[in-house]
């Protein structure tokens, strides 16, 4: 057997599967594609999470294309975080170009042109479906770890989640915690300290201020109603296809505090909304994460932990999480090792830091008889990635040199008028592109703050009064009235005897 045919049969061997599969594309040996050696990722292992990482330009995007296409395919939902803002081209079929076709026919593969049922959204003023929740969802630890406040601070918090709690006060966006904050130390200072114990002003001080940076950012956008419920991103079309539920973050790159929050808090709502699901051979969403970097690169201690307890926790969900960055040492140990797929595209070796990354890069990866690994890594080409990812029996497959698929749709971005065209259709907009601004915290404390101020005014106004009517009553018990004055004095008296006698003669 050559070693062609033997190579052939290792890979159709370590990529076996029995149930439904997606095709990533054909390994390659010496740099040339091995035609019908299917690198294929079971259905079944796709909540297993993994990682997509590359050099700029190396084909990364295409490859999230690939994966959420024919996940849409086989009906199950994805959610894509776009922040380079190219992958909106998924909604529109592709154009079979000769290069297309004849990396297809290498692969062994027939090319199809097609669109995906897509969902545009957003959480800024971008053209889309709105994404929103409320501060109340949020509750007072996962605001306080994203905030990143300390022991002391998390407790204020919490004493203002449960004050607001016990009072029906609802936190629905930051005004109203931002309200709350300045109510505990200053009008309801005595209240609070009577019934949860003293407030230190310094940490409230220090709240207000993080809460001013994320609002900053572009949090005040995000945080109100009407809330985004998780249910409506798992939804197919009429053909059966799962939608690719798009939020478009073009515009958030450089405000990395307000990406996170809006992540953390997504994941987590995902996590306690959707109910526990056994090995059903499918998961329930897939959720890609581009540019990865920027949910870790400012976390705290405490917020990466909270992401590690979630990537660990959300598979039982059905939930696959897929990272995508340029490097796999922009992802935190404690979850990259809980990434069963991964995608490697090209590295470049401009620098001695590159080279050092390279050699780390190749080291997360099986040795392989095959390939010199971190070699490999530099010389792939665009659309060429080494590959593992977790068979069906949950063990790592062969790395594989691979030649990828080309995407079914368009590799470039929708027009303004595509876009247009798409949310005009959407059903979502109309649920929730609607501002509510119903009454909360912030209306129900302003209204307290002037009834304690009336009845202040009228105590003043009623003591007041009282001090006055005091000092007549005062003045007017000390003095004779004229009247009786005139009739009692001596000379009245003896003018009436006077008239008397006279009368009486």
């Amino acid at each position: 057997m050559s070693r062609r045919e033997t190579f052939f049969k290792y890979i159709t061997d370590g990529y076996a599967t029995k149930g439904d599969a997606v095709i990533l594309g054909a390994a390659m040996l010496d740099g040339e594609p091995v035609t019908n050696a299917y690198v294929k990722v079971p259905l079944k292992t796709f909540n297993r999470h993994g990682l997509i990482a590359g050099a700029t330009g190396t084909g990364k995007t295409k490859t999230l294309q690939i994966l959420s296409e024919h996940l849409s395919q086989q009906g199950i939902p994805v959610l894509q975080m776009d922040i380079k803002g190219d992958l909106s081209g998924i909604a529109r079929p592709g154009e079979e170009a000769d290069f297309i076709r004849e990396r297809h026919e290498k692969i062994g593969l027939p090319y199809e042109s097609q669109g995906s049922p897509v969902e545009l959204m957003t959480i800024s003023d971008q053209e889309g479906v709105r994404l929103r929740a409320t501060v109340s969802e949020f509750g007072p630890v996962l605001l306080s770890r994203i905030l990143d406040l300390n022991d002391i601070q998390s407790g204020v918090m919490s004493v203002v989640f449960k004050y607001c709690d016990d009072n029906h006060f609802p936190l629905l966006d930051l005004k109203d915690l931002r309200k709350a904050l300045q109510y505990i130390t200053d009008e309801g200072k005595k209240e609070i300290e009577k019934e949860y114990g003293r407030i230190s002003t310094a940490s409230t001080g220090s709240i207000l201020r993080k809460l001013v940076e994320l609002e900053q950012q572009g949090a005040d956008l995000f945080f109100g109603e009407r809330s985004f419920e998780i249910e409506d991103l798992m939804r197919v079309d009429d053909k059966g296809r799962g939608y690719i539920n798009i939020i478009r973050l073009t515009d958030i790159q450089d405000r990395p505090k307000l990406f996170s929050t809006f992540m953390l808090s997504l994941l987590a709502e995902i996590y306690n909304t959707m109910p526990e699901q056994g090995d059903t051979g499918r998961p329930e969403l897939v959720v890609f994460i581009d540019e990865a970097h920027l949910i870790f690169d400012e976390a705290s201690k405490a917020l990466l932990d909270q992401i590690e307890s979630i990537v660990k926790l959300i598979r039982s969900k059905g939930v696959g999480l897929y990272f995508c960055t340029q490097l796999p040492t922009d992802v935190p140990d404690a979850v990259l090792s809980q990434l069963g797929l991964k995608v490697q595209h090209a590295l470049r070796a401009f620098t001695a830091k590159d080279r050092k990354a390279i050699k780390l890069t190749a080291e997360n990866y099986p040795v392989s008889e095959y390939y010199d690994t971190a070699a490999v890594l530099t010389s792939l080409g665009t659309g060429e990635a080494l590959i593992t990812v977790l068979n069906e029996k949950g063990r790592p497959t062969p790395l594989a040199a691979t030649m990828l698929r080309a995407p079914m749709s368009r590799m470039d971005v929708l027009t303004d008028a595509e876009i247009k065209e798409i949310t005009d259709k959407s059903g979502l907009i109309k649920k929730y592109n609607e501002t509510v601004d119903r009454e909360s915290a912030y209306e129900m404390l302003n209204r307290k703050i002037e009834h304690a101020e009336s009845e202040e005014a009228q105590e003043q106004a009623k003591k007041e009064r009282e001090k006055v009517e005091k000092r007549t009553s005062g003045r007017t018990s000390t003095r004779m009235n004229p009247l009786v004055k005139v009739l009692t004095s001596a000379t009245f008296i003896r003018g009436v005897f006077g008239v008397l006698n006279k009368l009486s003669r």
